[in-house]
């Protein structure tokens, strides 16, 4: 089991130069779970193509019916005073402290694209590359909860 972020799903699910890698990721372990937050971040990117014309609301529709089919049974809404204790912490937006409250809570791995991410949460968050090179173990974990 992974925490994956909105921009993982995207580049799972929208034919880019990091799908392939996504792919990778998504057969490493296919138990990916988010936060609640993930389906307005996905849907603000769909919109985003929407108004660019990159997509039409149909292909929209259809690859936002993938997303959550992909995270059904994996989404989960992080308790106010997690997501608080994160950003005071990691100084972050709520938004970020919910991904991370979230592998912290599951005691597993972020893995992100996202380079922000990766700079505010080293010992929580990891690249595809890096997830397939080393596994962030149980211990690990527990040490940033401390």
């Amino acid at each position: 089991m992974i925490v994956v972020d909105a921009q993982m799903i995207a580049a799972l699910l929208l034919k880019s130069e990091k799908t392939k890698l996504a792919r990778r990721v998504l057969q490493k372990d296919d138990e990916w779970i988010a936060p609640l937050l993930w389906r307005s971040e996905f849907r603000q990117l769909l919109a985003f193509y929407l108004r660019k014309n990159v997509l039409t609301l149909r292909q929209a529709s259809l690859i936002m019916q993938e997303a959550e089919s992909l995270m059904q049974g994996g989404q989960f809404e992080i308790p106010s005073l997690e997501i608080l204790t994160v950003c005071g912490k990691y100084d972050c937006s709520a938004y970020a402290a919910e991904y991370a409250a979230l592998a912290l809570e599951q005691g597993v791995p972020l893995v992100t694209m996202d380079k922000m991410y990766l700079l505010k949460f080293p010992s929580i968050a990891m690249n595809p590359e890096s997830y397939f090179e080393m596994a962030l173990t149980p211990e690990t974990v527990a040490a940033e909860l401390s």
